[in-house]
């Protein structure tokens, strides 16, 4: 049992760019009550999703073993605030969470010898002044052979929304009933793999404690691949290809791609993966085609600098932040909004450890689109948008240790390429920083001691102070 676990201010999320992005970005949990008994929870449908519990005042959860049978319960009371997320086929929105709720969650998992598995999970959202969601449904993972992995799962969903029209239009006290699932085969052996899966998520399904962003549609997915093992500078190489169609549950193309690949494994703990995607994607009531260069390289040539990572993606790509339909552009467009055009996406992140004590992560995010205007011409970019982080952790002992973060954000855009240029800044951004002190005597009994700092970038480029704060954060677990 636990009152006031909300510890989401001792670090900070990595920020992620969301500049011409359909749905919603996914933020990995980090307070440690929520973390406890995760991988019970984590099944092919992500149904839950404890950051969606965004201000819990109490919570209680069980987690044990009965021989062959695991369970975790959690309930939660939640104070509201952040946002909901509405899924749609072609993008999310978004809803405040302004009310309280309370919140349980259930999973069973029987385990059937070592790699096989039957289980049950089932969640509630209840709504203060009125609105629930109950998700509940079976999954599975059976092992019929060494080479062999089928996973499965189906959920079914009842909603009855909170009559709050004002924050979302769906949010009016409606009755919303569906289904989702997910059937998933791999064959792997020494040369040959083969993958296989199909999802389905109805329109109406709705999973409020969950990460669902996207509903209303079916996908198939296909991928398969050669395995070489060479000696020498490569140890591993892999030849694969890669089909997926996905469509509304009305028919209509979402998005087709087709993709060869190639994958390999080296010396300093290397991998890399390149892949060429030829895809169909929908934007507003548009298809068009989308050929782009995919790419991830990793490598931990030693103890001093590891977990390099620098992944990314160039080539064309769609303009899906000013996607409409053709009767709401301008009237004398040639794109009907949606719009192609050419860009690109870098990532770059690195763990560097100077000394025993001291370790350094950094993270580096850069994407870019290039478009035309609506009437014509060259070529211009439609925005920048990066991201830059440090984090420095000084560990003394283990059980005590200084941390100091700084993050830069920043969006540059060309106002007269949106559809209403009125309603679009010529750039935004911000500086978070931090300073933490930490002293633990196990995960869940700690002692934190913060200081963070929030600015915003003005249009004289100057960062102006939009709040700070200074906590002292106690949890003390008692052991048995």
């Amino acid at each position: 049992a636990t009152f006031n676990p909300d510890f989401s201010q001792i670090e900070s999320d990595v920020a992620q760019i969301s500049a011409n992005e359909r749905f919603a970005l996914f933020y990995p949990e980090k307070r440690p009550f929520f973390l406890e008994g995760l991988e019970l929870f984590t099944t092919p449908i992500q149904a839950v999703y404890t950051r969606t519990i965004t201000a819990p005042r109490w919570g209680m959860r069980g987690t044990g073993r009965f021989g062959s049978t695991g369970y975790t319960a959690l309930v939660a009371a939640d104070r509201g605030g952040g946002s909901v997320v509405i899924p749609g086929p072609n993008g999310s929105d978004f809803a405040d969470q302004d009310f309280k709720s309370l919140v349980a969650i259930g999973r069973v998992r029987h385990d059937l010898g070592k790699t096989s598995f039957v289980s049950f999970l089932a969640t509630d959202r209840e709504v203060r002044g009125g609105g629930s969601n109950r998700v509940l449904g079976p999954d599975f993972q059976w092992r019929p052979s060494g080479n062999d992995t089928v996973t499965g799962q189906f959920l079914l969903s009842h909603s009855v929304t909170p009559n709050r029209p004002e924050l979302a239009r769906e949010w009016d006290g409606r009755v919303l009933s569906s289904h989702a699932g997910d059937l998933f085969w791999l064959h792997s052996t020494k040369t040959l793999d083969f993958v296989a899966e199909y999802k389905e998520v109805g329109d109406d399904f709705r999973a409020d404690n969950g990460f669902i962003p996207q509903a209303g549609y079916r996908e198939g997915y296909a991928e398969a691949g050669y395995t070489f093992r060479p000696t020498g500078l490569l140890s591993r190489l892999r030849t694969y290809f890669i089909t997926d169609y996905t469509a509304q549950t009305d028919g209509g193309l979402i998005n087709r791609q087709l993709s060869p690949g190639i994958g390999m494994d080296g010396r300093w703990n290397s991998f890399g993966r390149f892949r060429v995607a030829f895809d169909k994607v929908r934007a507003g009531d548009q298809t068009f085609t989308r050929n782009t260069l995919i790419y991830n390289v990793q490598v931990s040539p030693s103890g001093y600098l590891s977990n390099l990572l620098l992944d990314g993606a160039i080539g064309e790509e769609v303009d899906f932040e000013n996607a409409r339909s053709t009767d709401d552009c301008p009237p004398r467009s040639r794109y009907a909004c949606g719009r192609k055009g050419h860009g690109g996406r870098v990532s770059l992140s690195g763990t560097i450890r100077p000394t025993n004590h001291l370790e350094l992560v950094l993270n580096v995010n850069r994407r870019w689109l290039d478009v035309a205007a609506f009437d014509g011409g060259e070529e211009r970019r439609l925005f920048t948008a990066h991201v830059e982080r440090l984090k420095a952790t000084y560990t003394f002992n283990a059980r005590m240790f200084v941390r100091l973060i700084g993050q830069f954000v920043k969006t540059n855009r060309d106002p007269s390429l949106y559809v209403t240029p009125e309603n679009v800044s010529l750039k935004d951004g911000s500086f978070a920083g931090s300073a933490l002190f930490a002293y633990k005597l196990n995960w869940q009994t700690v002692l934190f001691l913060g200081y963070g700092d929030n600015r915003t970038l003005t249009d004289d480029d100057r960062f102006e102070r939009a709040g700070r704060q200074l906590f002292l954060k106690v949890s003390y677990a008692f052991l048995k």
